[in-house]
């Protein structure tokens, strides 16, 4: 495997199988709705590592477990799918170089569409999730399976990634979960219901609706937490008479 030549983003992967056309990407953001529901995906389907992706651009961050350190972006691939993943969130100032390294990477072998993961900040607790597309066409495969926004913008990553599909002809859809600034597994479960009715994945949800319920009560628990403790310290900080 060679790296792509191109000092600013290094892409060292596998070439993707001829079946492979659908290119799903997540990356960090709010409610790490992207990253959380590719790597849930890849994760239960036992998805392959093809390759890693790295650049000049992002933090000096990496994730490890058990003492073994976990590249931040990486590419996963399980004929007819190809998943993005990355632990590291995209300065809006380098949206477009990172967007554009991946898509110089991808457009020669020409995907059939890509599909970018992301959360939408709302102030509804519905889980909803939105829907965008680069093309009527792919706009009507959503339709039904996702709510439209009758005006409106995003931003990020993900709008940087639609914007290249657009200019170079690739179909690109948007599916955003609504969200809030927490790392929020429901949101993301409701994002890969989508996909699983998309693409017939068969995906189990529960473990993740399981999660999601797990990380609710700790934030409950250390929101009363939170609480007692600013009662506490009123309490010994009430001025004494006598």
């Amino acid at each position: 495997m060679a790296p792509e030549p191109s000092t600013d983003i290094k892409i060292m992967a596998k070439p993707l199988s001829d079946e492979s056309q659908t290119v799903m990407m997540g990356f960090p953001g709010s409610g790490l709705v992207g990253s959380i529901a590719l790597q849930y995906l890849v994760d239960q389907l036992e998805f392959p590592l093809i390759g890693t992706m790295t650049s000049k651009y992002f933090p000096p961050f990496a994730m490890m477990a058990k003492g073994l350190i976990n590249v931040p972006v990486r590419i996963y691939e399980k004929t007819p799918l190809v998943a993005v993943v990355a632990d590291i969130p995209v300065h809006p100032m380098i949206c477009y170089e990172v967007a554009n390294g991946i898509m110089d990477w991808l457009d020669p072998q020409r995907p059939k569409e890509v599909v970018a993961l992301a959360g939408v900040v709302t102030n509804e607790p519905e889980k909803r999730v939105f829907g965008v597309a680069t093309t009527e066409e792919a706009l009507a495969r959503i339709s039904g399976l996702t709510q439209f926004l009758p005006v409106g913008s995003i931003s990020g990553i993900a709008s940087s990634l639609l914007t290249e599909c657009k200019i170079r002809g690739i179909p690109g859809i948007g599916l955003l979960g609504e969200t809030v600034n927490a790392p929020d597994p429901r949101a993301a479960a409701a994002t890969l219901d989508v996909l699983n009715r998309l693409y017939s994945l068969e995906l189990d949800m529960q473990p993740l609706i399981d999660q999601a319920e797990e990380i609710e009560a700790t934030m409950h628990r250390l929101s009363e937490e939170v609480q007692s403790t600013e009662v506490s310290q009123k309490r010994e900080n009430l001025p004494m008479y006598g």
